[in-house]
């Protein structure tokens, strides 16, 4: 519906009369609000009312409604020309005054929107409008369309005839792609002059029901906890659809197909317009249905289902639990078994059952017990792993005081039972626990037991009875007892009677009395099967008696040689206490005569006195001054006991100027071993040192001595390679070898024809002789003084020399080596059997195995 305002100019608001049917826009387009049934015989007449908002002045067109001769869907999916040709709509570009000046323009015109359908099928070019311009009446005009779609990507979508001014679409439109397009018209002369402003042309393209409903998730998880009441929403599913949403096409209803598992009634419902999955029936059980699936359609079009597309999900909801099943136990009695005297140990095992989901705090149970145990001696943690109850001792069960307990076990969950849910009968259980008796250690009591005593008890003194109670009331044991611990060594216990006696004197002074207390352990003994034992302490608290004497305190002092300026203070030292100790008498003693002489003493106060010199000046050195000192006990007791003072002399200060303090009388045991000890390790390093010094000059000595074998002639072993020969054939001075004072004066060989290990011709040193037959024992000393006269001879040969220790003789007893010949016969000798030794042998054979000849 076009509304033409004349140039008022005002907004102009459009209605209908009938919304709820059809519906306009304020471009003019109406539109069906609702599906309509075709009625030739009834056709609906639509009033359009045009106001203007300024003035409310309005004004009013009838539309009628005639049914297309087409179906709905065939439009849909074969659209018909927006107009058709003979009936093209025709556009006017806005006129101007007759005179050619340029002048004031009318206003230009308001061009209704023109609409094209997507997906039309042809054909192409399908015309739309004609655009015109007044001038063409007296000229040839030239018509053009500028923009997106015409010159303009994407082109040629638009194209317009340049002389007719028709302007056509070219191909289908898809509104999904681009929902309008805004052109422009252009009229020019021949000479491309223009003739009219361009005008505006915006194409709408129309909505057609082409694109199904599609999900955003395929399949959809929700959840819904069991027994939930109707209406507890559960989840919204979602769909959408690419066509216009303010038209039926992208306009979606939902509804659930089918129901899995499916029951008498549908569990579920769903909003149509927003996909909101609600419950809608009573009875949600997980314990019977624990999981549901739903087929979910959207169809557009409203819902039409003739017209609509539509398209489908799957809607998976999982019915949670709730604590809806209370825990029972299996059986109503449980029983059990446990030894006297046992902790955590496990009696017995209660089983529950429980139908909702496991592993959850619905499924969890809790055990609590509710009767029979008051003293708490049981508890009944749940095992994690099978919801079982552990009933566990966690105190110690006498035998002797209950043999059996019953206990009223409650199991419960960890969150309580959902509203209008009781507990049942057999939520609760009872167990049975039987109680059996073993060997019980005896036990003394008191434990510890306190005797106090005086010290100084003799042996053989009775001090108390200590026996223990056998808690084992049905067994009749004999117990005995011994002693465990007694680190003075002064008791003795009866093994029958457990009567303590004394087998040295109880002394409080002693290291081992802690605090006037004195421990000792014993153990009591049964005769069951196993034996059992128990321990006691018994602590005797020894009473103090005056049996320590006092002694002077310090013990060391010093004094100057002259009594001014100083003195002694001394106190005294008692083992006993109050009042067996101080105050303290202090007297010089009489003997030797010679200390009331040079010292004096005078008392401070009942712990304290002071020595000073008597004589105006005593000698440097140290003094033992005896003292007497009587403590104030019952029955005082006197000691004499020694001060060692050392006299010195002094500074203006009153401080010793020697060096030396006091030192002891002697010195200890202990300090005599360590320095004899490290005397000892003193003189073993200086011993082991001077060994070490030793042995290296021997080796450095050894070093030098050695010879290179291959310089020495005299040791080496000769290799003959021919028969015969001897020392004659080696090139050899044997004269060497001869004694001295034989040597010829023609055998000294020119200096030129000498042998390189031949001892330089110098006069030689008076080495000592021998006689022709020497006695066999000055040999060594022969050769002691030969040694001595070569170190000391500076014309001595080097190492590798030949030297002369010794004459041999002038001549040799045995015979030539280079003969065979023997001077003993060898008749008497069979030689045929070198004849059987081979080539070899065969001329000792000719030798010595022939005749005489």
């Amino acid at each position: 519906v076009r509304f033409l305002d004349c140039g008022r100019g005002g907004p102009v608001r459009l209605e209908s009369n009938n919304p709820s049917d059809f519906w306009i826009e304020a471009d003019g387009v109406v539109y069906a609000a609702r599906s309509g049934q075709r009625s030739p015989q009834h056709a609906p007449t639509l009033l359009i009312k045009a106001i203007d908002s300024t003035t409310q002045q309005q004004w009013m067109t009838q539309v009628r409604m005639v049914p297309s001769p087409l179906s709905s869907q065939q439009v849909q999916k074969a659209p018909v020309p927006a107009v058709p040709d003979k009936d093209l709509m025709e556009i006017s570009f806005p006129s101007r005054k007759s005179d050619s000046q340029l002048k004031r323009m009318k206003r230009d015109w308001v061009i209704p929107p023109i609409n094209v359908p997507e997906n039309s099928r042809g054909p192409f070019p399908q015309e739309l409008v004609r655009i015109r311009s007044d001038h063409d009446k007296t000229r040839a005009l030239r018509y053009s369309v500028t923009g997106p779609g015409a010159d303009q990507p994407p082109t040629s979508i638009f194209i317009i005839d340049p002389i007719s001014g028709e302007l056509s679409v070219n191909k289908p439109l898809d509104r999904e792609h681009i929902p309008n397009f805004h052109l422009k018209a252009h009229a020019v002369d021949l000479n491309g002059n223009q003739l009219e402003n361009p005008i505006d042309l915006a194409i709408n393209v129309i909505d057609m029901n082409d694109n199904r409903p599609e999900f955003t998730h395929q399949i959809w998880n929700g959840t819904v906890p069991e027994g939930s009441k109707p209406g507890t929403f559960v989840m919204t599913v979602t769909s959408v659809d690419k066509d216009d949403p303010k038209t039926a096409n992208g306009m979606l209803r939902y509804k659930i197909l089918s129901q899995t598992p499916e029951s008498s009634s549908n569990m579920f419902t769903i909003n149509n317009k927003t996909g909101g999955i609600i419950t809608v029936a009573a009875g949600l059980d997980r314990e019977k249905v624990p999981q549901y699936t739903l087929i979910i359609q959207a169809t557009d079009m409203e819902g039409n289902p003739m017209y609509g597309l539509s398209n489908t999900a799957t809607a998976v909801i999982k019915i949670t639990d709730v604590n809806d099943n209370p825990p029972e136990f299996t059986t109503a009695m449980f029983y059990g078994e446990v030894r006297e005297n046992r902790v955590n140990v496990i009696v017995a095992n209660l089983t529950v059952t429980d139908k909702d989901q496991p592993n959850t705090p619905a499924w969890n149970a809790v055990y609590k017990i509710t009767g029979g145990d008051p003293t708490g001696r049981f508890s009944v943690p749940t095992d994690p792993t099978n919801n079982e109850g552990l009933v566990t001792v966690v105190k110690p069960i006498d035998y002797e005081t209950s043999r059996a307990y019953v206990l009223t076990v409650e199991a419960k969950n960890e969150v309580p039972l959902t509203s209008g849910i009781r507990y049942p009968h057999m939520s609760t259980a009872t167990v049975s626990i039987s109680v059996t008796d073993e060997n019980e250690s005896p036990y003394f009591e008191p434990n510890p037991k306190l005797i106090k005593l005086e010290e100084g008890m003799m042996p053989e003194s009775a001090l108390t009875i200590f026996t223990a109670q056998d808690p084992d009331r049905f067994m009749r044991q004999k117990i005995t007892y011994s002693k465990l611990s007694d680190p003075a060594n002064w008791l003795r216990i009866d093994p029958n009677s457990g009567r303590i006696t004394t087998i040295a004197i109880l002394d409080r002074e002693s290291p081992f009395v802690k605090n006037n207390l004195y421990n000792a352990t014993f153990m009591a003994l049964d005769d069951g099967k196993p034996p059992a034992s128990g321990t006691g302490t018994l602590q005797i608290y020894l009473l103090d008696i005056n049996d320590n004497a006092p002694k002077v305190f310090p013990q060391e002092a010093e004094i100057c040689e002259k009594p001014e300026p100083n003195a002694i203070n001394i106190t005294a030292v008692d083992g006993d206490l109050n009042p067996n100790a101080g105050p303290f008498a202090f007297e010089l003693a009489h003997r030797p005569l010679d200390v009331r002489r040079n010292w004096t003493i005078t008392r401070i106060s009942g712990d304290y006195a002071q020595v000073s010199l008597r004589i105006g000046f005593l000698e440097s050195g140290i003094y033992e001054i005896p003292i007497i000192i009587t403590d104030s006990g019952n029955l005082p007791m006197s000691n004499t006991s020694y001060l060692r003072v050392k006299v010195c002399q002094c500074d203006i200060n009153g401080d010793c100027t020697d060096q030396q303090h006091i030192m002891a009388a002697g010195l200890g045991t202990g300090a005599i071993i360590a320095i004899l000890l490290c005397i000892i390790i003193l003189l073993i390093l200086v011993l082991l040192f001077v060994v070490w010094m030793k042995r290296r000059d021997k080796e450095r000595q050894a070093k030098q001595l050695l010879i290179d074998p291959e310089d020495d002639v005299r040791d080496n072993i000769l290799k003959y390679d021919e028969e015969g020969g001897g020392e004659e054939d080696q090139d050899y001075d044997l004269s060497q070898l001869q004694q001295p004072d034989t040597l010829e004066p023609d055998a000294i060989k020119p200096v030129g024809i000498r042998r390189l290990d031949e001892r330089p011709l110098h006069p030689e040193p008076q080495y000592p002789m021998r006689s022709a037959a020497p006695h066999p024992g000055d040999i060594g000393d022969f050769i002691n003084e030969g040694l001595k006269a070569a170190d000391n001879d500076p014309t001595a040969p080097p190492y590798d020399s030949l030297l002369v220790f010794d004459y041999e003789g002038s001549g040799s007893t045995a015979g030539s080596l280079s003969s065979l010949n023997s001077s003993s016969s060898g008749g008497d000798q069979d030689y045929d059997y070198l004849n059987d030794w081979g080539p070899r042998f065969r001329k000792l054979a000719d030798m010595y195995g022939g005749c005489d000849d």
